[in-house]
């Protein structure tokens, strides 16, 4: 990966690490409707003015039927269950959970791709991760219970939806598919955030989070991602799984002052391992420097 990837991966990161602190600082005085309704029109709003540049929104003509789905399952449910969920547990817990998207990810792809199967490795990997998430939740008791679960409907929602996005809109150019993801998502989540506006005007806290949280976890973060993709590839882009939950629970401890337990840290380490052997990255590794030493060889 070259430095400019690396420092992409990095900052990325780093992004989507503190957004969970920005959730967690916003649902505090917002309801999740609204923070997730504020998050996705400030995030549109950034990305629009490109389209200008790019060529306007003509590729999403219709394909507002598999948008709207995908903004669903991408945007609107899941930023609301991890608004739902930071309500009653850590932030950093929430991004260790979420972590198991990838394991999710795996387990689907069978179902909905008749050609990807999985294999014994991959299995192996999906058994050590849900050990991880059932450490996690297993602990939990009432309320914490209830938030650990949402999150597991988060990692489920973005596996569906990274799945879909593959087989159905795989064809729409990056930057129109964010704008018509947030801008679709908003329309769905409106009726339910204006219902539930604020009677009174909240403290600058939660609106100065709400608003990153769009500018940079909805807006910025795309751009970067996409261009990750486009620079190092999807296998090298995934990496971004490992490094969000680090990057939260630093962000939970120092912002927060939240705690974080030996479980976590252990649940962190079995989760990611087990996306490790599910999404053979390992194995893409080991590969790769088999080439090379066979090229140095010869």
């Amino acid at each position: 990966m070259s430095r400019r990837n690396l420092i992409l991966l990095i900052v990325l990161s780093a992004i989507w690490g503190a957004s969970f602190l920005f959730i967690k600082v916003s649902v505090r005085e917002l309801s999740p409707s609204v923070v997730v309704l504020g998050r996705l029109v400030v995030g549109a709003g950034v990305l629009l003015p490109l389209a200008a540049f790019r060529g306007g929104l003509t590729p999403l003509r219709g394909r507002l039927r598999a948008v709207a789905l995908l903004s669903l399952f991408n945007n609107a449910l899941p930023f609301w269950l991890l608004g739902f969920a930071e309500q009653r547990i850590d932030s950093g817990l929430t991004a260790v959970i979420q972590a198991a998207a990838p394991i999710f990810t795996v387990l689907l792809a069978g179902r909905i791709d008749a050609t990807q199967r999985v294999g014994r490795g991959q299995l192996v990997g999906v058994g050590v991760g849900f050990v991880g998430v059932a450490l996690l939740v297993g602990v939990q008791r009432g309320g914490g219970l209830v938030g650990a679960v949402a999150v597991i409907g988060v990692a489920l929602c973005y596996a569906f939806s990274v799945l879909f996005a593959g087989r159905v809109t795989r064809d729409i150019p990056p930057l129109q598919l964010s704008i018509g993801q947030l801008g679709a998502a908003a329309i769905l989540i409106a009726p339910f955030g204006l219902a539930q506006l604020p009677a009174h005007v909240p403290s600058w806290k939660p609106l100065v989070a709400v608003a990153t949280l769009g500018a940079l976890g909805s807006g910025v973060a795309y751009l970067l991602y996409f261009a990750l993709i486009h620079g190092a590839g999807a296998s090298k882009a995934i990496l971004v799984t490992y490094l969000v939950p680090a990057f939260a629970l630093v962000y939970g401890a120092v912002g927060l002052h939240e705690h974080i337990s030996g479980r976590a840290l252990i649940g962190l380490g079995l989760i990611l391992g087990g996306t490790t052997l599910a999404t053979g990255i390992a194995k893409k590794q080991q590969r790769r420097r088999r080439r090379r030493c066979w090229r140095l060889e010869r």
